[in-house]
């Protein structure tokens, strides 16, 4: 929410390292300037940014804010209408214009909306390299704020609200597992962007961790204030299937979340929500 207060902005984790997180990935080489892209071929190139793990493609005012508010190194800023964009920025953000009239190129409307699948309403679409984050690093480090875990998450846009959630309420980070790319452009979308804010990164699989491993599972002790370590990492499953068998055995302890009888589930960042939320007002 854009009224709400905000800390300034950093691109540490909730533990106040830098170990997990770093600007780009490393031997990564800037392709070829965007401005020598001709018109012609700026679909394909975006195209191809979707697909490059090493690119973030920031669909959305909201994103790119975010990004640029916490040091993106963004390569372009595509635009069907540079004084839309500026007067978004006088409204909601003019912290970050100066950078986004540095990297602007005005494309045609009709050729902005063949950039990508679904063209954000705000007339603007970014590219940006994506940040060094090491799923190991977070796991195995020490920390003093809760690491969320999702197993296997389906809904990519669930995903990047989680991002979201867990930027706000100051956590340590964000692990997936499975195929799904949390710094995909739908889960950019869906996490405005905060991707940048917080360390988020995909595990190939959950072989060491510190601290306890809480399974967020109906069967668990009811949540409580200071019932969540700060160095906590919790795992929360996907809403179809919840959390695996093999996940729930090797967990330290479960945790459910209070629910009215009748109601069986709760959206996955709603969930994240309330159990970060539980820890970070009870410290």
């Amino acid at each position: 929410m854009e009224g709400a207060r905000r800390r300034e902005p950093t691109a540490r984790g909730a533990a106040g390292e830098r170990s997990a997180i770093g600007p780009k990935l490393p031997g990564q080489a800037r392709p070829a300037p965007w401005a020598d892209i001709p018109d012609r071929r700026l679909v394909e190139a975006c195209r191809a940014a979707r697909r490059d793990k090493t690119l973030a493609v920031l669909e959305g005012f909201h994103p790119l804010k975010h990004a640029l508010r916490f040091g993106a190194d963004v390569h372009v800023v595509l635009t069907r209408d540079l004084e839309h964009l500026q007067q978004l920025c006088d409204m909601l953000a003019p912290d970050v214009w100066p950078a986004i009239r540095a990297q602007a190129r005005v494309v045609e409307p009709d050729l902005f909306a063949r950039l990508a699948p679904r063209p954000p309403d705000t007339g603007v679409l970014a590219v940006a390299a994506r940040r060094v984050v090491s799923a190991h690093a977070l796991l195995t480090a020490s920390r003093k704020a809760p690491l969320v875990l999702l197993e296997e998450p389906t809904h990519l846009g669930n995903m990047g609200a989680v991002v979201r959630v867990a930027a706000a309420a100051g956590a340590a980070g964000v692990v997936t597992t499975g195929r799904h790319d949390p710094w995909g452009p739908d889960a950019l979308r869906g996490g405005a962007g905060l991707q940048f804010a917080v360390p988020v990164a995909r595990a190939e699989g959950l072989d060491r961790w510190h601290g306890p491993l809480l399974a967020v599972h109906p069967d668990g002790e009811m949540l409580t204030p200071g019932g969540v370590p700060d160095d906590a990492v919790l795992a929360f499953g996907s809403e179809r299937r919840g959390l695996s068998w093999e996940l729930l055995a090797r967990a330290d302890g479960r945790i459910a979340i209070p629910m009215e009888p009748g109601v069986s589930s709760l959206n996955l960042a709603t969930s994240v929500a309330v159990v970060l939320y539980t820890w970070r007002l009870a410290r």
